[in-house]
């Protein structure tokens, strides 16, 4: 079949005689370079991952605290575009909105970079603000794109070779550039010379990511309007958040996706000061803990990708996302506190307790199916609902942390009390994940649960096999 037939007919069903083996392995042919390409653009986002708040301190001479509180703007603005790339994707197409959130990207990265060089804390301050609307709408417009290519029958293993990519680029290969960026640029220290120059570099591969997925990808769905065509601009881009308060299961989706990653970013608040100093491992091996886990986590999406779509996206979730989750999440917390304290067989027992936790929350990648699925005629603002709730994970997580301290704080409990407390709740909150997965049924996931096997040779009855969806 040539090029052109492939990319103006609908999603190849799954053992279509056309297909390549990257779309038998989950990952859609004609969105390859865009896949790609926001592997470079994450990684060029990750690049200041852990650099750039003293390097803030030391180029702009201002205290920590008003740097926090011009990067916590930058989160502000995360939040805001992680719900307009979906959005904006339903109304204009996920093509342009991606063009979009890297063309805000370069240029006030730029703008920021000059404002760090003049000393201007201001201008630091309202470019990186700025910024922060970029990357979200590139990624999350590309993601609702992988959702209107990729067939049913594979939809939640290409959500999880975008979280591959996505998180594979931040902070891991990110952080990995800056390594060598900064003494190939001059080296760190004073005058953040090394940093300035990873960071000009960080602009440059977001934007040959940006090109690579632009000019690679050849889907003329991307372009298109996603939304029912009669409705407005306005009921368009408040259609995800129309859809939460009308819809019980969108709501239920959104609440799911929220509790998922929110104890991850909990146990980075606690966990760092009893790793290293009250077990005595110190910060390098707490550093060094936290890439075991991400690494964990990387590896694995796109294979709970594939588990849900051959047992079921909703069983995924429910017995390895949310109830894996949980378990782990326990051992992460209770196993370095059986094991000696500074040992180096418990540091290394414990190091295998955050990777099952690290592991399990990929059985939460189904969900990127679900969501979109629950309103197949508003996929965008779906998963507009679906990413915000990603970035709200954080807040989450970090809410969670402060109202168990504060309240530790009035009874006076000891601080192992008080952690095990934050722990418990997060354990109660993938409870409450757990009784509201079994009301998100789809019909396409049904079958899944009907005839899928998690080990074994799958039989579907041709009866049964849902049909492609229709190019839109």
């Amino acid at each position: 079949m040539s090029t052109t037939a492939t990319t103006t007919r609908g999603p190849l069903p799954a053992g279509h005689p056309d297909e390549t083996r990257l779309d038998r392995m989950g990952m859609p042919h004609m969105l390859r370079f865009g896949f790609f390409g926001l592997l470079l653009v994450m990684t060029g986002v990750g690049v200041e991952s852990n650099i750039l708040a003293p390097h803030m301190v030391d180029v702009l001479g201002s205290p920590e605290t008003t740097v926090s509180a011009i990067i916590t703007g930058h989160s502000v603005s995360v939040l805001i575009a992680s719900y307009l790339g979906g959005s904006l994707s339903d109304l204009f197409g996920p093509r342009r909105i991606m063009a979009a959130g890297a063309a805000i990207f370069i240029v006030f990265q730029v703008l920021f970079l000059l404002a760090l060089a003049a000393g201007s804390l201001e201008m630091a301050a309202v470019t990186y603000f700025l910024r922060g609307f970029g990357f979200p709408m590139f990624a999350f417009a590309f993601i609702v794109w992988v959702n209107v290519t990729a067939p049913p029958e594979r939809n939640s293993t290409a959500i999880g070779w975008f979280y591959v990519m996505y998180t594979g680029g931040l902070p891991t290969l990110g952080s990995l550039v800056a390594i060598g960026a900064i003494p190939a640029f001059g080296g760190g220290g004073a005058g953040g010379i090394g940093e300035t120059g990873a960071m000009w570099l960080a602009g440059g591969l977001v934007a040959a990511g940006f090109l690579l997925a632009h000019f690679g990808i050849r889907d003329p769905r991307g372009s298109q309007r996603l939304a029912p065509a009669g409705e407005s601009a306005s009921q368009v881009l408040t259609a995800g958040i129309r859809l939460t308060f009308t819809n019980r299961r969108v709501a239920m989706g959104f609440l799911i996706r929220l509790i998922n990653t929110a104890p991850q970013f909990g146990m980075f608040i606690m966990l760092p000061v009893v790793i290293s100093t009250t077990l005595g491992w110190g910060q390098s091996r707490w550093l060094a803990m936290t890439v075991a886990v991400y690494a964990t986590n990387i590896l694995v999406n796109a294979v709970f990708g594939a588990i849900g779509d051959r047992w079921g996206w909703r069983r995924t979730v429910k017995w390895f996302g949310i109830t894996g989750s949980a378990i782990g999440l326990l051992l992460w917390w209770y196993v370095p506190h059986l094991v000696p304290a500074g040992s180096t067989w418990g540091y290394i027992v414990s190091v295998i307790a955050g990777c099952v936790f690290g592991c399990l929350l990929a059985g939460f990648v189904p969900m990127g199916a679900i969501m979109p699925a629950l309103a197949p005629d508003h996929r965008g603002a779906a998963m507009a609902m679906y990413t915000t709730a990603a970035g709200g994970a954080t807040f989450l997580g970090s809410a969670v942390v402060a109202i168990v301290f504060n309240i530790a704080s009035w009874v006076g409990m000891s601080d192992f009390a008080r952690n095990s407390l934050v722990v418990w709740v997060f354990v109660g909150l993938y409870a409450c994940a757990f009784v509201m997965i079994r009301h998100l049924k789809v019909p396409q996931d049904e079958i899944k649960e009907k005839h899928g096997r998690l080990f074994g040779r799958r039989e579907v009855p041709l009866a049964d096999e849902p049909s492609p969806s229709p190019a839109r």
